[in-house]
């Protein structure tokens, strides 16, 4: 099953829905790409990013969290998040076995949390993690930090972060990067949480610096 765009299938498989995008050319590296607490994987963020992927020939599965495909509206809860981490690692090995190169995980929000954890849990599950708006805390509770699991994070994380993000400010997210030790890559971007809906160039603010310190 395939949208209107030939080049973006539809993936159902066990833990795993969503959607495959697959660059003109041939695939080297792969990403699983997820939502926030608050969208799904069609958010407007999440094309975005995979589209300006796809188009540097990376092969992208931008994908439902498992709370996300057993309701369509609400939050999820915070007692069955381990099922997210599971529905993000079958996204991961379901990407693994079509692509030849690098894998990749990350999310905006709530998506990139979880998936920064399973990282920490597993630390040679993917090679590297790119991770919208970083929750860092809820609003106006600077000291509930999410945190806990960095100091065991040794997969390199690159963060995307709006500059006025009531989540955490980038002052605040870059101090907290000192906890990890793998290498860390911060770009701040003008705009609060929802990094403007992807309307800014994703391309070359956020794929080629990314790839750009994979090489270094």
């Amino acid at each position: 099953m395939t949208r209107p765009d030939a080049a973006i299938t539809v993936i159902e498989s066990g833990l795993v829905r969503g959607y495959l995008h697959r660059p003109a050319g041939p695939a080297g590296d792969g990403l699983v790409l997820t939502h926030g607490a608050g969208a799904n994987a069609d958010s407007p963020l999440l094309r975005a990013v995979a589209n300006a992927f796809a188009e540097s020939g990376v092969q992208v599965l931008r994908c439902d969290l498992p709370f996300r495909q057993k309701k369509p509206f609400g939050p999820p809860s915070p007692a069955h998040a381990d099922q997210d981490r599971q529905g993000l690692r079958a996204a991961v090995h379901e990407i693994r076995a079509i692509t030849p190169g690098r894998i990749f995980l990350g999310g905006h929000s709530y998506g990139g949390r979880q998936a920064s954890m399973l990282a920490s849990e597993e630390p040679g599950l993917v090679d590297a993690l790119l991770l919208l708006s970083y929750p860092l805390h809820p609003p106006k509770k600077p000291a509930s930090v999410r945190t806990a699991h960095f100091p065991a994070l040794r997969t390199p994380p690159f963060f995307v972060h709006g500059t006025r993000d009531p989540f955490g400010s980038v002052e605040e997210l870059s101090m907290a990067l000192a906890l990890i030790p793998a290498v860390t890559h911060l770009v701040a971007i003008e705009s609060g949480h929802d990094l403007l809906r992807g309307n800014f160039d994703v391309r070359g603010l956020v794929v080629q610096p990314f790839r750009d310190t994979l090489s270094a």
